[in-house]
């Protein structure tokens, strides 16, 4: 059996790991935004072994789920969330917004690292005309989170791919759809 392929693909993982886990946070950015393309996928990759992901937008911006807007009540109690628990305080609260917004003002923990992740599903990349009718289709909607079914690898993977798809759920088959996330994302661009 030829593994050279995949152990290709495994080796430019772990150089790209190890490139930027030797840069400061804004070093990283600066190189994400030097290289990326229109429809790359972005993962913010965070200390406790999750990831956070965005689809690259050009100019520096990325498109990702974000905090809903909320009022000043539900801004206080998400801040308590976020004390107590720093780097999951926003997936115990339910909705979403998808957004734009420049690369460098992701809200991040500390330690967090930035990259271009094309490699980490098994998907053949749409056409970037399509990628950008499912941007555009997404940009602004808000949505139901929801760590297992709707989150934002499977809305990111959605976008590149036409297909949504999250490896970081332990228990779940890798590189598989979830065909209730596409139909939802499905919906809002058809």
């Amino acid at each position: 059996m030829d593994c050279s392929v995949p152990c290709a693909k495994i080796l430019g993982q772990v150089e790209e790991i190890w490139r930027h886990g030797t840069m400061d946070y804004q070093e990283q950015v600066e190189d994400v935004i030097a290289n990326a393309h229109v429809g790359d996928l972005i993962e913010f990759s965070y200390p406790i072994g999750y990831s956070h992901w965005g689809v690259y937008d050009g100019d520096g911006h990325v498109i990702h789920f974000s905090v809903a807007d909320e009022g000043r009540v539900m801004k206080t109690f998400r801040g308590y969330l976020q004390t107590v628990f720093p780097l999951c305080g926003d997936l115990l609260l339910g909705d979403t917004l998808v957004r734009r917004q420049p690369l460098s003002e992701v809200n991040v923990p500390d330690g967090a690292h930035v990259l271009i992740s094309n490699n980490r599903h098994a998907c053949k990349p749409s056409e970037e005309s399509d990628i950008r009718k499912r941007l555009d289709a997404l940009l602004d909607k808000e949505l139901p989170y929801n760590l297992f079914t709707l989150n934002c690898e499977h809305f990111a993977t959605f976008v590149r791919y036409g297909v949504a798809v999250c490896n970081q759920i332990p228990g779940r088959t890798k590189n598989k759809e979830l065909e209730e996330a596409t139909e939802t994302f499905q919906k809002l661009v058809f």
